[in-house]
């Protein structure tokens, strides 16, 4: 199962200035002693057991404004991103899939504004199998970099990277046909270059196919896997003294989507303006639980 996984510590540049739309967790973790019930979270059979308690299928034309809150602003959210997250102006819903859509606007002779969406879910959850299916956005050139991630709901208090982070699934344009996971804590971010992530993992149909982005995550491991959850591509296990600075994985956690423009990452070889508009598909939004 696990020969296929990745567990490397690389530079990786993802921000995280957003505000949560619920912030009533306590900042201080549980102890050691904080489980899943009475069930074996290793055994082989565990995640069979697992039940869908909440999902977006995103049908009809509409988003859901009860399932979704939109974040705005051109304020570089934390890596000098080129983007202006509007509402409404950069999503549609149709034939079953949202799509979020980066563009660039015209402002006058040598003048360009890129626009783009933000997503935050007003679900939060605490353990379970998250799945996120997608298609990233056609390949044209340099510059863009969604993201298909979670918060804590405490970042408000916390603050980041305290609050704790999830990347379910990142992308770079500069790198074609490669995806990227990682986890980013107080003793694990990208901004003292110590986080954990998995580096670029090849999938050559990144930019032409739907594929599954999902997490398994238990209170003794968080799992990274693409399409189906026996393909493991990143493994983080709870380390053995836990405490708020290694594990922030113990509260409730948000989910987030977005396309950004530029960025220190996502800019680090330049902005084609070939690339807009720029369309990131989301099938659906599906977190499953062990009951």
């Amino acid at each position: 199962m696990y020969n296929n996984i990745i567990f490397l510590f690389t530079v990786f540049l993802l921000g995280c200035t957003a505000s949560s739309p619920q912030d009533d967790q306590e900042s201080v973790l549980p102890g050691p002693k904080d489980t899943d019930g009475l069930a074996d979270v290793n055994a082989p059979d565990y995640w069979d057991k697992a039940v869908l308690v909440w999902e977006d299928e995103f049908d009809g034309n509409t988003l859901s404004k009860e399932n979704w809150i939109f974040e705005t602003g051109a304020h570089g959210w934390g890596n000098n991103e080129l983007q202006n997250y509007t509402e409404d102006e950069n999503v549609t819903v149709s034939d079953g899939t949202l799509k979020i859509v980066a563009k660039k606007i015209e402002q006058g002779p040598g003048m360009v504004e890129y626009t783009s969406a933000r997503l935050n879910s007003t679900a939060n959850y605490k353990y379970g199998r998250m799945e996120i299916r997608a298609k990233i956005p056609d390949h044209k050139g340099n510059g863009l970099w969604p993201a298909l991630w979670m918060l804590g709901t405490n970042i408000q208090t916390a603050g980041w990277p305290a609050c704790g982070e999830i990347d379910i699934m990142e992308y770079v344009s500069f790198e074609p046909n490669q995806t990227h996971f990682s986890i980013h804590s107080l003793a694990n971010n990208h901004k003292d270059g110590t986080q954990v992530t998995s580096g670029p993992v090849l999938l050559e149909t990144i930019e032409e196919e739907f594929h599954n982005y999902g997490i398994l995550w238990t209170n003794k491991y968080l799992k990274f896997y693409i399409d189906d959850i026996e393909n493991v591509k990143l493994i983080f296990p709870r380390p053995a003294i836990t405490n708020a600075q290694n594990w922030p994985f113990s509260g409730t956690f948000y989910f987030l989507m977005n396309i950004a423009v530029g960025g220190d990452w996502g800019g680090l070889e330049g902005v084609n303006d070939a690339i807009f508009p720029a369309v990131m598909e989301v099938d659906y939004v599906r977190v499953y639980q062990v009951k």
